[in-house]
């Protein structure tokens, strides 16, 4: 037996420019230390002690991620839950020991297997934000709202193009968020549970809904509308918004954002949501709005309709300019497409519009990868343009910048709020879509090319993976 011990000092900043800082580091301690001490080990496996302690502000929420040089899997953890994908481990805390306050610590323990040389890991990730040295100098701590553009509905705002809808399972899209981000319902006592951020301006708190959902299946029920104006978005089936779907089920997939375990919303056909009714500050007739959302390159189909966005408040077809939503998945509607796809397009209702008409669009490209960037704005009344990108790296590609289709200028936008199904919502046509919704938001006004490139940026900085 044997012990060997590894103390390793971690520097967390905050935010360090306008569109560089990530929702988890915003609020992160400005500095913590780890200690890894492998306690003992025995042929084929080892145990260890970790505690982290925070030098900076208090937390009230952590995760501390870290990876394995050779080959090590964790296969057992106490005082806090752990998840490993490869090399990759993270822990978030038990409900026990969520608060750190200012030099406060935090130790758990783990068993774990090893197939010769057990490395102790290099470097640590406290919260989404990873760096090594001593604590920081003290001085004012950045803040999400002292930072203005760090996150998407900061930057909107800042461009003159307010959020009136931004919802999300992952993560807060305003720097100033301190409320829930979506309702969890659970099967064995049809409770419902708020999942919240684990920070102001931060990544959604999954050790809550992994204790709340332990041993039981949950559903997501609501996505709650971070901009105030309350236009939150219910399932559409009995319970939910009124309709005839099913909520999605709430642990299908989990994302990491900068290290930080997050839940997506997963759809699969049957699953939607909806604003009942119109809703509160969303364009009509031919007011001009945007939209983005951050959605998935390989969880798609080609059935109708993966949409977020603008939508009428009766669920029916209603003419076309009734819809204003981004579509995305391979469906060709009016055929003439090139490639398989997955594309963003427009919903205008009565089609998908690759562009200004029903040709195919030859600027239309797939975006196949993990998380995609999908934009759509509509001045109302001759113009609009759908951008594309890798959520994870790079800018947005202009798919098209031009005219409406002939017959949809002015809109005629209802107002109400569709995501995961087409806006004559439960219809057996419109609901066999699938897809994936990490974050997305609804403005008011015509955003500016240099606003969206700058939410862009901010999204890659996010770090999903």
């Amino acid at each position: 037996m044997k012990s060997r011990a590894v103390v390793l000092s971690l520097v967390l900043a905050g935010a360090v420019g306008a569109v560089a800082a990530t929702a988890a580091s915003a609020q992160a301690a400005t500095g913590c230390r780890v200690d890894y001490a492998v306690t003992n080990s025995w042929p084929g496996g080892f145990g260890a002690s970790v505690t982290v302690t925070n030098l900076g502000d208090p937390l009230t929420g952590w995760q501390l991620s870290w990876t394995y040089a050779a080959g090590q899997t964790v296969t057992q953890l106490w005082s806090g839950v752990v998840q490993q994908s490869g090399a990759q481990v993270t822990v978030t805390n038990a409900s026990y020991n969520a608060a750190l306050p200012t030099g406060g610590s935090a130790t758990f323990g783990l068993n774990g297997a090893s197939t010769g040389s057990n490395p102790a890991p290099a470097g640590f990730v406290l919260n989404g934000t990873s760096c090594t040295g001593a604590p920081a100098p003290s001085s004012p701590t950045p803040t999400p709202s002292s930072s203005p553009g760090s996150l998407p509905c900061d930057i909107y705002a800042a461009g003159g193009t307010p959020c009136v809808a931004a919802h999300s399972t992952t993560r807060a899209l305003f720097g100033s968020y301190t409320g829930a981000l979506y309702q969890v319902r659970r099967s064995s006592d049809n409770t419902t549970r708020d999942i919240g951020v684990v920070s102001r301006g931060g990544v959604g708190n999954a050790s809550t809904q992994d204790g709340f959902c332990a041993g039981a299946t949950c559903v997501v029920t609501v996505v709650y509308d971070q901009s105030g104006h309350g236009n939150n978005v219910a399932y559409q089936g009995p319970g939910g918004a009124g309709g005839k779907d099913t909520p999605a089920t709430a642990t299908r997939e989990t994302v990491t954002l900068g290290g930080y375990k997050a839940y997506s919303l997963y759809i699969n056909p049957g699953n939607s949501y909806w604003r009942n009714g119109s809703a509160s500050g969303v364009a009509t007739g031919s007011a001009p709005e945007g939209v983005y959302m951050v959605t998935s390159g390989t969880h798609v189909n080609g059935e109708c309709c993966f949409d977020y966005g603008n939508s009428e408040t009766d669920r029916r077809a209603d003419g076309a300019g009734a819809m204003d939503a981004i579509y995305f998945g391979t469906s060709c509607w009016f055929g003439g497409c090139s490639g398989s796809g997955p594309w963003v397009q427009a919903d205008l209702e009565y089609g998908l519009y690759p562009g200004g008409s029903s040709s195919w669009n030859p600027n239309q490209r797939a975006f196949t990868s993990k998380f995609v960037t999908a934009t759509l704005k509509n001045n109302g009344t001759s113009r609009f343009a759908i951008k594309g990108s890798n959520a994870q790296s790079g800018g947005l590609a202009t798919l098209w910048d031009g005219s409406l289709p002939p017959g949809y200028s002015p809109m005629k936008k209802q107002g109400a709020i569709i995501l995961g199904s087409g806006g004559d919502c439960c219809a057996t046509n419109t609901n066999l879509s699938a897809g994936t919704f990490y974050e997305g938001a609804m403005v008011a006004g015509y955003p500016s090319d240099a606003t969206e490139n700058a939410v862009q940026a901010s999204i890659v900085a996010a770090g999903y993976r």
